[in-house]
């Protein structure tokens, strides 16, 4: 669980009931070092107590339409992290092509200057998801020693 936030506290900011449910759901998200896809969140909360897979799904699509979680595109599904607040900063992403594990870079990886395109842009802009693509270490590792394994066999 995220030791500075408090997510009865955020939820009714947000004007929704801290439920049960709900409270789990933050505390699943908050408490992972990278986002989470819907079975990872549903399996997780399900090892401590049962819990219905469309009640999971239905809290995770209100968490971030209020804006508590944010919904982030993965290979086939969808990812859920904290949104950014006081505690958590904005921050990119990478995405592992053959694991499909996403993981948290740092905020200042990426440093991105909006000030060109906020005086073009017309509107205001509430968010700008950065994700980047390519291979985890751990995937290299493992390829690296089938493709070892391989040759070795030739």
């Amino acid at each position: 669980m995220c030791q500075n936030c408090d997510y009865g506290q955020l939820l009714s900011g947000v004007g929704l009931e801290a439920t049960a449910h709900r409270l789990r759901v933050l505390e699943v998200v908050g408490s992972n070092t990278g986002p989470l896809n819907a079975q990872q969140i549903f399996e997780t909360l399900r090892r401590n107590q049962p819990i219905n897979r469309v009640t999971v799904y239905r809290i995770l699509e209100t968490l971030v339409q209020h804006g508590l979680l944010e919904r982030l595109s993965g290979g086939r599904a969808f990812y859920y992290g904290l949104a950014p607040n006081a505690h958590h900063q904005s921050h990119p992403h990478f995405f592992c092509r053959r694991c499909g594990r996403m993981d948290c870079l740092r905020p200042e990886a990426i440093a991105l200057d909006l000030q060109p395109l906020e005086r073009i842009f017309p509107g205001h802009i509430e968010n700008v998801a950065v994700r980047v693509d390519g291979v985890c270490k751990s995937c290299l590792t493992t390829g690296g020693k089938r493709q070892k394994r391989r040759q070795a066999s030739a």
